[in-house]
């Protein structure tokens, strides 16, 4: 795309040429005549600076209207078939279908996504880095980790929540408990001995365990793992008693009869999975840890793209098979604005930070 000076600036620029030249001999420093003539100098300089700046804008004028122009990448801190990795794929081929660029998916797995979010962090403000992130690094890690290699409020432009899903309980199906009070039971009377796999330290599925375990006065022990493709394996043969892992790869598995499910972390019954009660009507009032994700893009990134960004982002998850794709998922899209989404990250900061202090969870459970 070739761009151009915006229109008026070049003719602005000329014009003030000549003016120049026919005034820069008349100026006066007294009287009449010379006030007249620093009146005429003065608009002259206001004119010339205006025009200049007009020139100065062009190029990032041009480079926001040219976007995108090569490969955009999406990290996701979590491995492939999880829900914002599904999710970030499902993004990136109708932006590349739209608008012609490739945006590939890279997953960068680790450390509850804190590496893939600092990576994003400290990328070039261009809008060719960006991060499908989730509320565990934005909002819960600050509360956890002493240290964070990024602010979650000042280094990031939110662009639009995409979706929120919900997490099972879910066990093996050898495992001799049928409801969430069983596991309860089992817990207590072998205080220390199971043991519950999660995605990451503060992620969602991290901190529904240690809720349930301050709800349920029990001790169990904390398995981390680099997502939850990475634990089912575990899961499924029981090295691992339990998880509160996400609804996209517990229901399936609980359905060909490979794992049991016992409820879901939601306030509300998820449609995708209508006959599991949540945790709440198990005996756990109150009791809701659901992971969200959305797109994010360094601090500093153009006002332009972001905009771009977001418009393109809602159009995609208003798309009725788009709609269709997270219905199989079991996520909700969102799609709200760069200032809504940024006030959820701000609102939800404090909120799981009370909770955390509440339940004692500390960074080694």
């Amino acid at each position: 795309m070739l761009c151009t000076a915006p229109p008026g600036a070049l003719q602005a620029l000329e014009a003030g040429a000549t003016l120049t030249n026919n005034h820069q001999t008349r100026v006066r420093t007294n009287g009449r005549a010379g006030e007249q003539t620093m009146r005429i100098t003065a608009n002259l300089f206001a004119a010339l600076f205006s025009s200049v700046a007009m020139l100065l804008a062009a190029p990032t004028a041009c480079a926001q209207s040219a976007y995108p122009n090569r490969p955009v990448k999406i990290l996701v801190g979590f491995t492939p078939g999880t829900a914002p990795d599904l999710a970030a794929r499902i993004l990136a081929d109708r932006f590349a279908e739209v608008w012609g660029s490739p945006f590939v998916v890279e997953n960068v797995p680790g450390a509850g996504s804190n590496i893939a979010t600092a990576q994003v962090a400290k990328a070039t403000p261009d809008g060719y880095t960006l991060l499908m992130g989730g509320n565990s690094s934005l909002v819960i890690n600050p509360s956890l980790y002493e240290t964070l290699p990024f602010d979650p409020v000042k280094d990031f432009a939110p662009i639009s929540q995409v979706f929120v899903a919900a997490n099972v309980l879910a066990v093996p199906s050898e495992l001799s408990v049928k409801s969430v009070a069983d596991l309860a039971a089992l817990a207590r009377a072998s205080p220390g001995k199971l043991s519950y796999g999660h995605a990451g330290v503060g992620t969602s599925q991290h901190l529904a365990a240690e809720l349930f375990k301050y709800m349920a006065h029990v001790e169990i022990a904390s398995v981390p793992y680099r997502g939850t493709t990475a634990l089912m394996p575990d899961l499924l043969t029981g090295r691992i008693a339990m998880s509160f892992a996400n609804i996209v790869n517990v229901v399936p598995l609980a359905r060909q009869g490979k794992l049991r499910a016992l409820a879901i972390t939601s306030i509300k019954r998820s449609a995708l999975a209508p006959e599991l009660p949540t945790m709440a009507e198990s005996g756990y009032p109150g009791f809701e840890a659901v992971p969200w994700f959305g797109l994010v893009a360094p601090a500093g990134t153009p006002q332009g793209i972001i905009h771009k960004l977001h418009a393109e982002t809602v159009k995609t998850l208003a798309l009725p098979e788009v709609r269709k794709k997270f219905d199989e998922l079991g996520i909700e899209p969102v799609g709200n604005t760069p200032a809504e989404f940024a006030a959820v990250i701000r609102k939800e900061i404090p909120e799981w930070a009370k909770v955390i202090k509440d339940a004692g969870i500390k960074l080694s459970n």
